[in-house]
């Protein structure tokens, strides 16, 4: 196989490109700027938005994996979300023609309501409008690649963490705070939570056996915030947060940690969008399809968190003197 991958710098691509070396495929890279960790694969500089980069970059390939995308907690941020998550999407396909595309969609992509019956890939698509931007642009990016005429299969994860986060996404940020020790407090809610080895080599199966046409939800076990911080803490030999934020409290005080993290230039770990996700989360998330059709299977989230903070370690991310137990 000669892939090509979006997103490539990205936790999730970074990932994917990790099972493709190891399976020994061909792999180009579409980056935006440097990526030195991607090794072992043609690395070229594009972006979804510029058609003549994506024509360039199909040329010769046989699988488009497309993992680039906008993930927002913050609303529209001007236009940005959709601008990438629907209008990329497009380019994407105009410029794949006829090769085989798996699209990374997210469970976002899904309304979660009813919260107490499970969700599956039958379940509605989120394009209300009281459904988050994020959401919707997902929802609607999904449409247009389920309307191709040609060979297409999408895969939509759950909230992915685990090992090769050198961007730190948010949830790697939360994280990394248990495993140093600088998490103060947790907000309520939880949500499904799966290791990105997991997703990609569930992306990997579909590339290989996935259905034309088909959805597979991904993902790994419900677990809440409070326990999760608690498993991190623990693998980092360290005592968890004491203190579980009331949601009230936690609505009232996201904005004001919003304007300190843009005051700061830094990413806002939870803001009033994020709490309300983990706080109407659904926690019966049916993933049967993906382990029928593509052997697809989760590892416990303990293995995940041990690896985690290993990478961590190991990429000098952690604090001295902290060592995973």
């Amino acid at each position: 196989m000669h892939a090509l991958v979006t997103g490539a710098s990205g936790h999730l691509g970074t990932n994917l490109i990790h099972r493709l070396v190891a399976r020994g495929h061909r792999v180009r890279a579409l980056v935006r700027g440097d990526a030195p960790w991607l090794g072992g694969v043609e690395r070229v500089q594009g972006d979804v938005l510029d058609p003549a980069s994506l024509e360039k970059a199909v040329a010769g390939v046989d699988v488009v994996f497309h993992l680039a995308g906008v993930i927002s907690v913050v609303g529209e941020r001007g236009g940005l979300v959709r601008r990438v998550n629907v209008e990329g999407t497009r380019n994407v396909l105009a410029a794949a023609g006829m090769r085989r595309i798996v699209h990374m969609a997210s469970i976002h992509a899904f309304r979660q309501d009813p919260v107490n019956a499970p969700l599956d890939e039958t379940r509605p698509l989120a394009d209300r409008p009281e459904d988050h931007a994020y959401d919707r642009s997902k929802a609607e990016a999904m449409r247009l690649v389920l309307q191709r005429a040609a060979d297409t299969v999408v895969v939509a994860p759950t909230a992915v963490i685990g090992p090769y986060d050198w961007r730190r996404s948010r949830m790697g940020a939360v994280l990394l705070a248990c495993f140093n020790g600088r998490l103060p407090a947790v907000v309520p809610g939880g949500y499904d939570w799966v290791d990105a080895r997991d997703v990609a080599e569930g992306t990997l199966a579909a590339a290989e056996r996935g259905r034309p046409g088909e959805v597979y939800l991904l993902g790994g076990a419900w677990t809440s915030v409070r326990a999760l911080a608690e498993q991190a803490a623990r693998v980092a030999g360290l005592g968890a947060p004491r203190w579980t934020c009331p949601a009230w409290l936690a609505r009232s005080a996201a904005p004001l940690g919003v304007a300190w993290a843009h005051l700061r230039g830094t990413e806002p770990i939870f803001t009033p969008e994020s709490i309300r996700v983990l706080a109407t989360s659904n926690p019966h998330i049916d993933y049967g399809k993906a382990k029928r059709d593509l052997g697809y299977s989760a590892r416990p989230l303990a293995a995940t968190l041990e690896d985690t903070c290993r990478w961590f370690r190991e990429a000098g991310r952690l604090a001295p003197g902290t060592e995973p137990l």
